[in-house]
């Protein structure tokens, strides 16, 4: 067996916003295996200024993991816990070269174009006029769950939109979800968290930022609405701490990003004690090209969450690959009559 890794940049569409900043392009690598003439990939999507392993040397590990590619995904992954999004390209790319396809990595009813995943419509941040666009065009195309990203323009006006969503959706209409990327403060985060409760919120996702435990279980104690988890798992690697921070905080909600946490196995033993302390979750995708997003997504399917899941990227990039995922009546569909085309890559499957 070899190994390879290639370097690939993908295009927004238009510039999105987070309270990180505007995003134009996002950075992703493929670890492309072969053996016997087979083929498989997976995407090492690293995400910079969020990920735990945003670090210098990060194309020297993917080197040194292509170099040692005889040692196999259990050896591999297991040297590799600081690296998650190395651990799930690897996941990814040993199920890829397993699979008939490449690309059929968990084989169920969503692969078979019989079960869509129920997905929520994520709406960028940006002013007044723009974000209630977002949000008409993703009721058009059928969402019932809306996501919007809160905590980069002004507080009151983000409280006039949501406002005005209500004023003319009701709870039975659309569901809303809140994502503030940590931009309150933990001394105004309460206050603010009242405030946005009179709009029936189905939950707000990371309020402060992650690293604040105490704040965050005082927060997760008072609030008058949901609180959901998600930067706040990035670099908790162990299930010591993982447990003593579920149990500390509480929160209602966590959010798996398998590339940010550890792939498909450090997503899983999340879940695990989630569950085990009657905390609910949901999957999200982080920003993947076409590539990642099937995998998750297939993974997501076999977990059987009736909650809409996050994963509804596919379709913010230029450049992405054309694939059999489709976006239509607010879920995600695996249209096997579409053919994949990776020769943006160079590569063919």
């Amino acid at each position: 067996m070899t190994a390879t890794f290639k370097h690939y940049t993908l295009n927004f569409k238009k510039p999105s916003g987070t309270s990180r900043g505007i995003l134009k392009t996002k950075d992703t690598w493929f670890v492309v295996l072969e053996n016997d003439g087979k083929i498989g990939i997976g995407e090492c999507g690293m995400f910079k200024g969020l990920s735990i392993d945003d670090r210098p040397d990060y194309e020297e590990k993917l080197q040194w993991v292509c170099n040692n590619i005889h040692l196999g995904l259990e050896k591999l992954v297991s040297g590799l816990v600081e690296l998650p999004s190395i651990q799930i390209g690897l996941e990814m790319a040993f199920k890829s070269l397993e699979s008939t396809d490449g690309f059929n990595l968990f084989d169920s009813p969503f692969t078979q174009n019989q079960s869509p995943i129920p997905i929520n419509g994520l709406i960028w941040m940006g002013d007044k006029a723009f974000m209630k666009q977002q949000i008409k065009d993703k009721l058009e195309a059928g969402f019932s769950c809306i996501k919007l990203k809160i905590g980069a323009i002004d507080f009151s006006s983000e409280i006039e939109l949501l406002k005005s969503i209500r004023q003319e959706f009701s709870t039975s209409d659309i569901e809303l979800r809140v994502d503030a990327n940590g931009a309150f403060s933990p001394q105004e985060a309460l206050e603010k968290l009242k405030r946005l409760s009179q709009f029936d919120l189905h939950s707000i996702e990371q309020p402060i930022k992650q690293g604040q435990w105490d704040d965050m279980a005082k927060l997760c104690d008072n609030t008058p609405l949901p609180v959901a988890l998600d930067e706040e798992l990035i670099g908790v690697f162990s299930e010591d701490k993982k447990k003593d921070m579920l149990t500390l905080i509480n929160p209602q909600y966590i959010i798996l990003k398998p590339t940010l946490v550890g792939g498909f196995s450090g997503s899983e033993s999340w879940i695990s004690l989630a569950e085990q302390l009657d905390i609910k979750w949901w999957i999200t995708s982080a920003l993947e090209s076409n590539i990642g997003l099937n995998a998750i997504a297939q993974w997501t399917y076999t977990l059987n969450s009736k909650l809409p899941q996050g994963l509804g990227t596919g379709g913010l990039f230029s450049n992405n690959f054309d694939s059999p995922l489709v976006v239509k009546n607010g879920t995600l569909r695996y249209e096997n009559n579409q053919d994949w085309n990776l020769s943006n890559l160079g590569i063919k499957i």
